[in-house]
């Protein structure tokens, strides 16, 4: 079932489709997110290919507002489509992080 996951600090109507989620973590050739959620502006995030950043370039117009919340975690795992993993490589910084790793398709 795609599930439609709203953004608490992304302004009314906010959010997205796990879908739309699912289809960005495979382009990248992984099979993981890392979270990345970091109090500054876009143009100063750190972590360009985190959650964070995905959030706030396509599910909002408040992208200097962090987006990849715990709350929003919790909404995806709820899913039951992802799992939080600790010690996964972010692509951007080399060095473990939290993120969330996609599970198998059962349908």
């Amino acid at each position: 079932m795609d599930t439609f996951i709203k953004l608490p600090h992304g302004g009314k109507g906010a959010g997205f489709y796990t879908s739309q989620l699912e289809a960005h973590i495979r382009s990248t050739g992984r099979d993981y997110i890392i979270q990345g959620q970091q109090n500054c502006s876009l143009k100063d995030h750190t972590k360009p290919h985190s959650l964070d950043v995905w959030l706030r370039r396509n599910c909002t117009d408040r992208k200097d507002t962090k987006q990849a919340v715990n709350k929003v975690v919790d909404a995806l795992l709820a899913t039951g489509r992802f799992e939080v993993e600790r010690g996964l490589i972010c692509p951007d910084t080399g060095y473990p992080a939290k993120g969330l790793r996609l599970l198998a398709r059962l349908d």
